[in-house]
């Protein structure tokens, strides 16, 4: 650009109130999530199948999966605080899509290539990595662009491209086997080519996807952002920042870490279940991140926050989130525990339920897991419709009674996977585990974009997907076990137990404080 064109774009007023985007605007900067998803859910529907190909007990799957989760804790908020305070020629958050794009492309295309069971964990560490580098940032993209009053067609707008990509991602490989003649079985210790191709299709979408989206929209500067929501951030009641004092920070450390030292040695002591390390070590862990930011403000007191550095910030952000973000984490837990429960074992459930088989190199087991891709790629396609219909149900009955309903719909499907015996009868359960999937992937959002300090959006996107990341870390640690102790190893009762959680988290939406703005 130059000299010429920014001292115009400079001097170029900007409107007092932030602009609506019509449906093609609104179209093109969520249509980089299609490619997002279609990733995302290639990684749900084949990374349990891949695992238990190269030799995994079923046991060990919930500890396997704690690469995605885990990744997602660390990588979003620090990918969140970063687009905050971005500003270059691509952007404020396109830069971040671009790289995270790149990545998962070429984790796709070699994550079917791994050879032993350990490789493919650390492919799926990489690979999420990689998503959640390209999938924070459209988050806060949603609540920069829009004005308030869009947010939840542009969270819907997300939900739709999320179930039309994960509806073809996940029946890739029914597809490639029943329709191109790719065989869906190979060797012991081997991936099927209809796993393979699905993976190669699948990054050539996410690029072009993304890529598009990076294309055809336009980011607001800071300065514009500033000026659209400063009457919004005058009437916002935040905690002021850097309330939490040194000696708290201390007080903090050492209870987390003696707390997580306690917890480890008691599961040494009494040999128990290793999975069960995960959590301890994740209670530790937050011990020293709060000796971190003591020190650093016992140092810098007299300094600007901006200072302190970007783990400090992050963690006297989580501190300091607003009460209506605290409450809308109770709801994440619950339902993104019932997800995650859902995602790693319902094609071992099903294969076990309801084709009878624990044989991963049968007929039928490969079948079984076939038809669970088609049942994801069934409830997503639901979800694409869902999308459509939430905005119109929003505004009838509330945006958070919208949000009973459908997790309401969502658990009873869960459920009722127990009680159909014919596998081809599951597609009817789907159909509310889809209006959850697309009311988690929007309504949370969009009510929590309302209550949140512009210039943070980034930031507090990615500490609100802590909530989303601890449910799943204690999924991986307590699944297991569970089914082990309780249910001799059944994977059925761990899709019963995503039920019952789904419904919980439709009951606590309905504790949270709404903001009279959202829609």
């Amino acid at each position: 650009m130059s000299a010429n064109n920014q001292n115009n774009q400079t001097l170029s007023p900007i409107p007092n109130t932030q602009p609506q985007l019509n449906f093609w605007q609104i179209f093109n900067m969520c249509f980089g999530f299609l490619g997002i998803q279609f990733g995302f859910a290639l990684q749900n529907a084949n990374v349990s199948r891949i695992f238990q190909t190269l030799g995994a007990d079923i046991e060990a799957i919930p500890i396997l999966w704690i690469a995605a989760p885990l990744t997602g804790l660390i990588v979003q908020p620090i990918i969140g605080y970063l687009s905050d305070n971005t500003w270059n020629v691509l952007g404020r958050r396109r830069p971040y899509f671009l790289i995270g794009a790149v990545l998962t492309t070429l984790s796709l295309f070699v994550m079917p290539h791994s050879p032993t069971l350990w490789i493919a964990a650390g492919m799926l560490w990489i690979m999420d990595a990689s998503i959640n580098i390209a999938m924070e940032p459209f988050r806060a993209f949603v609540g920069d662009n829009l004005p308030q009053n869009q947010r939840t067609q542009g969270y819907a707008m997300q939900s739709f491209f999320i179930g039309i990509g994960a509806v073809i991602a996940s029946a890739l490989p029914y597809i490639l086997t029943n329709y191109f003649d790719v065989t869906n079985t190979a060797p012991a210790g081997e991936i099927a080519d209809s796993v393979r191709y699905a993976f190669y299709f699948g990054g050539a979408v996410l690029f072009l996807s993304v890529g598009w989206t990076v294309i055809s929209t336009k980011e607001y500067s800071p300065q514009e952002l500033a000026h659209f929501h400063q009457q919004e951030s005058a009437q916002q009641h935040l905690q002021p920042a850097n309330t939490r004092t040194v000696n708290q920070y201390r007080y903090g450390a050492f209870v987390w870490m003696a707390i997580g030292a306690i917890f480890t040695a008691a599961i040494i002591v009494n040999d128990l279940d290793k999975q069960l390390y995960i959590l301890s070590l994740g209670i530790f862990s937050f011990g020293p991140l709060q000796l971190i930011c003591s020190i650093k403000l016992a140092n810098k007191q007299q300094q600007p926050r901006s200072s302190l550095g970007l783990v400090f910030n992050v963690i006297d952000d989580l501190f300091h989130m607003p009460k209506a973000m605290r409450q809308l984490a109770v709801v994440q837990f619950f339902a993104w525990f019932a997800l995650f429960a859902m995602w790693i074992y319902t094609t071992a459930a099903v294969t076990a339920h309801h084709y009878g088989t624990t044989d991963v190199v049968s007929q039928a087991y490969n079948d079984g897991a076939d038809w669970v891709g088609m049942l994801f790629a069934s409830y997503n396609g639901f979800a694409a419709i869902a999308a459509i219909i939430i905005p119109f149900l929003a505004k009838a009955v509330g945006i958070k009674l919208t949000h009973t309903i459908n997790m309401f719909l969502g658990g009873i499907g869960l459920i009722s996977f127990y009680f159909i015996q014919d596998p081809t009868q599951l597609w009817i359960p789907m159909i509310g585990v889809g209006f959850a999937w697309a009311s988690i992937l929007s309504v949370p959002y969009a009510m929590l974009s309302g209550v949140l300090p512009p210039q943070k959006m980034g930031v507090y996107m990615g500490i609100f997907n802590f909530f989303i990341v601890i449910p799943q870390l204690l999924a991986a640690s307590i699944l297991g076990l569970l089914l082990k102790l309780f249910f001799d190893g059944q994977p059925i009762y761990a899709v019963v137990l995503g039920g019952i959680f789904m419904m919980v988290s439709g009951i606590a939406v309905l504790f949270v404080d709404q903001n009279k703005h959202t829609q």
